[in-house]
């Protein structure tokens, strides 16, 4: 396994930008826990496919769970829609990657999602519980895909190993007036790394001086 310093890998996590808060099988919205695919939409039949906390929704909640599930299918390496999914968000829209304390806004949005495209072609994602209220959506998902693709990080470049990903991750969506004007994603970087062969370097952790107080 490649080691990599805290700092290292801090910084990659803030500079990598991997946004994995994106990604679904082609033309599908989601997989619910029993593993059947679930078109984009918001009709009964397809609400009830989906792992929901809660199935009585207003029509806004639908209309609202409809275009973050969009902005799903839109990610997917096989469909991807560069275009659809910045055209999702306000022109205020922000997409915060809160664990590496990244925002991206504007035509960095796109940026992001042929990024991760390319470190991981075939992501997807595990939509294991999906809460609605009002105009926020709230996941709680697993992102899953093969490590293909280099990942360029301050130490240096990490080459694909074609190692299989299952990231934990939270994603929290905020919209307004039909778009989306905040998206927060909670990525769990250590998970990510670990299963790309990379570990923290806890030696230089443990060796680095004390702060005075």
């Amino acid at each position: 396994m490649k080691v990599l310093s805290w700092k290292t890998v801090a910084a990659l996590a803030a500079t990598a930008s991997l946004s994995l808060a994106i990604g679904v099988a082609p033309s599908q919205a989601a997989s619910p826990v029993n593993g059947a695919k679930v078109r984009s939409g918001s009709s009964a039949t397809k609400l009830a496919q989906l792992p929901l906390s809660n199935r009585r929704l207003t029509k806004r909640e639908k209309a609202n769970l409809a275009v973050v599930l969009r902005a799903y299918r839109v990610a997917e390496g096989k469909s991807l829609d560069v275009d659809a999914f910045v055209n999702s968000f306000t022109k205020d829209g922000v997409f915060n990657d809160v664990v590496a304390g990244e925002t991206f806004r504007g035509k960095q949005l796109g940026d992001i999602l042929t990024r991760m495209v390319n470190l991981l072609p075939d992501v997807h994602r595990e939509l294991k519980r999906i809460t609605v209220h009002g105009n926020a959506v709230s996941i709680e998902l697993s992102i899953q895909g093969t490590f293909k693709g280099p990942l360029q990080t301050p130490a240096g470049i990490v080459k694909p190993t074609g190692a299989k990903i299952d990231v934990p991750t939270a994603d929290f969506w905020y919209l307004r007036k039909g778009k989306i004007k905040t998206f927060n994603c909670f990525v769990g970087y250590s998970v990510m790394f670990a299963q790309m062969g990379v570990q923290l370097d806890w030696a230089s952790a443990v060796a680095a001086p004390a702060v005075a107080g």
